[in-house]
């Protein structure tokens, strides 16, 4: 018994290391080694209940290291009481956490002896469950392994075809690897060889060109108005934040000029009409246009509500609605149930209504310009619903609910994985940070200091062709996992007398 207690430790202390592996630290080879002693301690000797505990301690370590900022939206700015604020940390991180424990229970439940089999097996089912949990009840994808891998990894190669649940599986088969190869001896050298083989692979991947250039670069201007969450939706602080944004939008004399998310905390029928055909006006005379934040409403009391990108300038004025919302921040699931947690919150706006899910790209500037709208860009099976049609990629967001932790930088990391997997510029446009150009490869072109009022002035090439991914989405990942998975399943069966 003393000795599960010592793994439950070293698991729990394993899932906050690999936090190393993701942004701001990007030491991708971290996650293949911890996932390795995780998977070591399944294959050696333990029960099924012992292993959901293991991959249970292991979860909880990894989102405690690496999602604790939320605490900061919960209770710095949700107003939620600190005790109350640990609590649901806590409730929330063991959900997560029980899908790494249900692939260890299965995985141990199944009893493989061979080891080929066993190295299909779990791989796959890390990256099904993975998958689950970026998907089940909206998902939250955050802290998918494959991440950790872009863009500096050579399995970051895999992304534009197998996107980062493909990346994770291959994350997961390199950790196993490990383990049958020490396990051996490292004398075998087949478990080597084809650990090697996929890394060389994925170096050989990342010098693919899966798209070609669209026309000449087009300059772009991204806004960072600094404005503090603690005064955005004040009154009073209003005018300043006019004030803010039009200084930076008439500075500017790029073709396309991005506003974050909401950077007019106001619906749009209500912002004076002279200072939105200022904007227009001068984004007309940079022959180009300005995507601009607002809320979108009608006239009565009881409309609808969206979180809305409006188009001005040279082209027809052009409408997104954020379809992805964020659950407790933008709209409440299971109501009847979890409404005490509104009452707890103090979170302005939380009960937006969604905008559709095939909503096309804009045409500005000669461009065919793809949004979305913060957590949106956790999704990469959405982002593709606007692909291959779209030539750039725009991202506008308020990362200023995350203080000064790693969660700006986590997401970022997310955005650059977005436009590898796409093969199109990013163009991140945020309230206090972080404001960069990203290219093709996810490798960041340019970025303006976090917490700062500024402009960030640049060019972005637009891109045409599908990748892989773009093509078949999940599917492929999914399809891989669900073979390998069918020849274990089928090995175990013959197996069994």
């Amino acid at each position: 018994m003393q000795k599960i207690y010592t793994k439950l430790i070293i698991s729990f202390l394993l899932g906050a290391i690999t936090v190393l592996g993701f942004a701001p630290f990007y030491f991708f080879p971290v996650p293949v080694i911890t996932l390795a002693v995780l998977f070591y301690f399944w294959r050696n000797g333990i029960k099924p209940k012992q292993a959901a505990m293991l991959g249970f301690s292991f979860g909880m370590g990894l989102f405690a290291a690496g999602a604790s900022w939320i605490y900061i939206s919960l209770h710095e700015f949700g107003g939620m009481s600190m005790p109350l604020a640990v609590f649901a940390l806590v409730v929330f991180f063991a959900y997560l956490a029980l899908f790494p424990a249900f692939a260890g229970w299965m995985l141990t439940k199944l009893r493989i002896a061979k080891p080929i089999i066993w190295l299909l097996a779990v791989s796959a089912l890390w990256m099904l469950f993975e998958w689950l949990r970026g998907t089940l009840l909206t998902g939250f994808p955050w802290l998918a392994l494959g991440y950790s891998q872009v863009p500096y990894s050579p399995l970051a190669g895999y992304a534009p075809i197998i996107g980062v649940y493909g990346v994770s599986l291959l994350l997961a088969l390199s950790a196993a690897l490990l383990v049958l190869w020490l396990e051996s001896g490292v004398r075998v050298r087949r478990y080597g060889l084809l650990f090697s083989l996929i890394w060389l692979a994925g170096f050989g991947l990342q010098q693919v060109d899966w798209i070609k250039p669209n026309g000449e670069p087009v300059t772009v201007s991204l806004l960072q108005g600094n404005i503090a969450q603690d005064m955005k939706w004040r009154e009073d602080y209003l005018i300043n934040t006019l004030e803010t944004y039009a200084q930076l939008i008439f500075a500017s004399n790029s073709r396309l000029i991005v506003t974050p998310e909401i950077s007019l905390p106001m619906y749009h029928n209500t912002v004076p009409a002279t200072y939105l055909e200022a904007l227009a006006a001068h984004a007309k005379q940079n022959n180009g246009d300005l995507l601009i934040g607002m809320i979108e409403r009608g006239f009565n009391e009881d409309d609808e509500y969206y979180n809305s990108m409006f188009s001005l300038g040279t082209a027809e004025q052009q409408l997104y609605r954020k379809h992805h919302l964020v659950p407790f921040g933008e709209f409440m699931p299971l109501k009847p149930v979890l409404s005490w947690i509104v009452n707890q919150l103090d979170i302005p706006m939380s009960d937006f209504s969604r905008g559709s899910l095939d909503q096309q790209p804009m045409n500005l500037a000669d461009q065919r310009v793809a949004i979305n709208i913060c957590y949106e860009d956790v999704f990469g099976e959405e982002i593709i619903k606007q692909l291959p049609q779209a030539t750039l990629l725009v991202n506008v967001s308020n990362d200023a609910w995350f203080g000064r932790s790693i969660g700006p930088k986590q997401h970022l990391q997310i955005s650059q994985t977005r436009a590898l997997e796409s093969g199109r510029y990013m163009l991140r446009a945020t309230n206090t940070g972080l404001t960069v150009i990203i290219d093709q490869q996810g490798h960041i072109l340019q970025e303006i200091e976090i917490f700062t009022t500024d402009a960030l002035h640049g060019v972005a090439q637009g891109f045409t062709g599908a990748t892989p991914y773009v093509r078949f989405g999940n599917y492929l990942a999914l399809g891989i996992a669900a073979l390998f998975m069918l020849i274990s399943l089928f090995s175990v069966q013959g197996t069994r007398p």
